[in-house]
Parts: structure tokens; C-alpha cells; sequence
């Protein structure tokens, strides 16, 4: 083994870059970051693959000692990260510089760093708004469902589109965990209380915003023909109002704008209508960790890439993302957040032993947290197609998942 191939070595040799953005590849914008990087490391030759499939090529790959030199970490568990990753070191010597380490640190040691981040809460047109006459950006439920209202009464948009159809859109939601209490640890809190959908938590307050605005009306009128496509289409040329998705999706609705004859200057970006003493959260977490492959040869070639393509590649910039850089301003679709003086949190890791408490509960519980079916249900009660109403529904939730906390956390 080569002792001078660490991370602090010699800035030179081959390295291979394994992305999940093949367009980014086959555009040729990987090309140019690498033409860049050149000019500062010109003995660094960089080449890139991109995986369609990224999740399950990775997984097959990991199992082999080739799987590229830079990659995002694919879903392996913190406690193998030193089987497969070069460490970076201590996470605390990180914390001052970056966003989003948790994700990819393991017993105070760095494995990777985000290659950009996401916000949580509401994409809208801007100009259905103006129209409809809504002049200040709900921060409470009755301001939200006021503000829907204004949009029904006074122009020809969809106020807010659920996409039930296509179901992973009203997962986005579940991101606001946190918002309405300005709770970091808002995971392990639900994962821990037996009644959870009772007015006061954040899932009461997530939960209600789609059952209320449904039933009161403001929702499309027939969910079950929803299209995910097309709904990108309608936002951006204001035939809906708004959408519940992160921050990953102002890019594509701007897109949309610009190529059916709109503007890309109409697509803004609120937070979760809720406050805590006047004051509003937003939710951020990282993209992909990038790391560093503990059988590179080229280990300070790939960890030089990773810290300039974060810092100056320009392309949190380009995509709308947060840089996980703590210094820099956030992304122009985000400013909405600074204008409305929205602060940022991140949920914190859970306790060691309670990594997975929450999706325990909620495989044991069936209510699927991170899937669309118990709010698919939640919609059909709201509009009337099923039985029963928000109180019983919501009983009905919090009997199954406090069983399941009882079993599983005691």
C-alpha cells in the first residue's frame, strides 16, 4: 500500500467521479468544472461516469474495490462508512465551515460532504397570488386557508394542487417535521409520543394544512386524474397557485415558466405557513454526501475535488440549492426566506439506538410516513369519498402508531 496516498498527499494522478446527474454529464457541464479545476490542480486528470440507476449499481459496486474515486454515499449505514470511505477528519473541525454534516459523519469522524442542500415548503406563482390579492405570505393555517380562498374567489388557478395521483409529491409535506415547533429533535419526538396527531405537534399541523384545504375546497377538483408533468406546466403558467414540494423543485417549475411562454420570475418559495412567537423556520438537509473512496489511489486528487467543486464550481448556483458552505448567501429562489426573515434549522441525528426508531414505528404502525397512501386517504375523507372526518381519522392514526411506540419504544 502506497503510504503517501492519504488525503494530505501530493494533489496529482487519476480520479473518476461516479454521479447520479448523467445529464449533467452528457450536457457537458462535468466537462467544464473539470476544465476549471484543471487550472488550479493541472495534475489532476478527472473523468466521469454516470449511473441511471445510482442506488442499486452503487450497492452491487460497493461489494467490489472499484467503484470509483469521488461518489455520493450510497445508502450504506454510518458504522460501515470506514469500510468503504476515506475518513476526512474530525467533525468538529468541520462544524465551522459547513452545513449537513451529520448525514455522513460516524463517531466524531467525517466521511463526506453535502454537494448542496434543500429547503422545505410551499413553490407558488407569485403573479396568481398578486392577482387573487394576497399581499403578505400566510404564516398561520387561517392566513393560508384565507389566502387559498382569495385565490378560488378571484382568478380561474387551482389553489392548491396535491398531485394525488402520482402520490410521492404529497410525501414533501413530511419535510416540514420540525417548522411548527421549532423542534430539531422533531423525529425522535414522534417517534417517542403515542398520540402524535393532537393539535400542538408538527404532524397535527402538517396533516391538517392538506385535510383543511381540501375540505374547504381548494384543492383540485378531481384528484385521482392528477399528472405530476403537467401540474410543473400549470404552476409555471399560473393555472395553480401552489404546491407543497422542496426546494428542489422552484428549478424545474422556473423551467416549465420559461419554455410555455411565462416567466421564470413568477415561480416564488415560502416557507410552512406557521410561526413560533412571529418567528418562521424553514427545514434544510443535505443532497448526496461526496466522499472519498477508501481504495482511490488517488486519495488527495479526490478529496481536492470534492472541496473545490463545493465551493467553486458554481453549481449550487446554477441548480437553486443551498451551498453547504455556512458563508455563502442563499440562492436568488430563495430569497423569499431572507425578505420574510425566515431562519433556517437542521433536524438533528437521532441518539445512538434510535437511528431508525421512527421508520420502525411506521413500517409497524402501516402508516407510511414517507409514502403517500395514509394521505391519500386523508384526502378522500376530506373531499368525501371515504368515511369518517378529521377527528376520527387522526384518532385512528394515533391508535395504530401508539401501539406500535408502546411495542417498540416502551
Amino acid at each position: 500500500m502506497d503510504a503517501s496516498n492519504t488525503i494530505d498527499g501530493e494533489i496529482k494522478g487519476d480520479i473518476k467521479v461516479v454521479t447520479w446527474r448523467t445529464d449533467l454529464v452528457e450536457d457537458g457541464t462535468f466537462q467544464k468544472y473539470a476544465d476549471e479545476f484543471n487550472k488550479k490542480y493541472p495534475d489532476v486528470n478527472v473523468t466521469f461516469e454516470g449511473i441511471t440507476d445510482y442506488v442499486g449499481e452503487m450497492l452491487t459496486r460497493m461489494s467490489t474495490t472499484n467503484y470509483g474515486d469521488v461518489i455520493g454515499i450510497p445508502a450504506i449505514k454510518p458504522d460501515q462508512y470506514d469500510q468503504f470511505l476515506e475518513p476526512l477528519g474530525d467533525t468538529s473541525s468541520f462544524e465551522g465551515t459547513y452545513r449537513f454534516l451529520p448525514a455522513a459523519s460516524y463517531d466524531g469522524t467525517q466521511y463526506g460532504i453535502a454537494w448542496g442542500g434543500n429547503a422545505n415548503g410551499v413553490v407558488y406563482n407569485k403573479k396568481v397570488f398578486e392577482e387573487a390579492g394576497v399581499t403578505e405570505l400566510p404564516t398561520t393555517e387561517d392566513e393560508w386557508l384565507d389566502a387559498l380562498q382569495k385565490v378560488k374567489d378571484n382568478t380561474d388557478a387551482i389553489p392548491l394542487y396535491t398531485n394525488y395521483k402520482d402520490g410521492w409529491p404529497l410525501t414533501q409535506s413530511f419535510g416540514n417535521l420540525g417548522v411548527v415547533t421549532h423542534g430539531p429533535d422533531a423525529p425522535i419526538t414522534m417517534a417517542e409520543d403515542k398520540a402524535p396527531w393532537t393539535e400542538g405537534t408538527d404532524v397535527y399541523a402538517i396533516d391538517s394544512l392538506l385535510y383543511d384545504s381540501v375540505a374547504a375546497g381548494l384543492t383540485e377538483p378531481d384528484p385521482l386524474t392528477t399528472n405530476w408533468e403537467q401540474s410543473k406546466v400549470d404552476l409555471g403558467t399560473g393555472k395553480i397557485a401552489a404546491m407543497t414540494l422542496g426546494s428542489w423543485a422552484i428549478s424545474q417549475m422556473q423551467t416549465a415558466a420559461e419554455d410555455n411562454g411565462a416567466s421564470a420570475d413568477d415561480i416564488g418559495y415560502m416557507t410552512f405557513p406557521a410561526n413560533v412567537d412571529g418567528t418562521q423556520y424553514a427545514v434544510i438537509g443535505g443532497d448526496y454526501n461526496l466522499a472519498v473512496s477508501k481504495h482511490s489511489k488517488a486519495k488527495a486528487a479526490a478529496w481536492a475535488w470534492i472541496q473545490w467543486v463545493v465551493a467553486d464550481s458554481g453549481y449550487t448556483e446554477a441548480q437553486g440549492m443551498i451551498s453547504p458552505l455556512i458563508d455563502k448567501e442563499l440562492p436568488p429562489n430563495l430569497a423569499g426566506f431572507t425578505d420574510a426573515g425566515v431562519e433556517l434549522m437542521e433536524i438533528n441525528p437521532a441518539p445512538a439506538g434510535k437511528e431508525g426508531l421512527i421508520n420502525e414505528i411506521a413500517d409497524d404502525s402501516q402508516v407510511d410516513l414517507y409514502g403517500p397512501i395514509y394521505r391519500q386517504k386523508l384526502i378522500d375523507i376530506a373531499r368525501g369519498a371515504a368515511d369518517g372526518d378529521k377527528d376520527s381519522y387522526f384518532a385512528e392514526l394515533n391508535e395504530r402508531w401508539g401501539a406500535s411506540v408502546e411495542k417498540l419504544a416502551g
